[in-house]
């Protein structure tokens, strides 16, 4: 019984899994944070280019 829990306190196979867990998790908070971030700036930059074709439009009188 003893030589069973030594090598159970040994095994590090769950620890490892439980890293490269937390690195995955990590990663995507990641991923997503940038996505949201660029995100807002395209909708940005469509915006700005909707609003000057809308003037040019208005301006032309079409």
């Amino acid at each position: 019984m003893k030589k069973a829990i030594q090598q159970f306190l040994r095994d590090e196979e769950g620890a490892a899994a439980i890293e490269y867990g937390l690195l995955v998790g990590l990663i995507s908070v990641m991923i997503i944070g940038g996505a949201t971030l660029a995100g807002a700036s395209i909708q940005t930059i469509f915006n700005t280019i909707s609003t000057a074709l809308q003037t040019a439009s208005k301006n032309t009188g079409t």
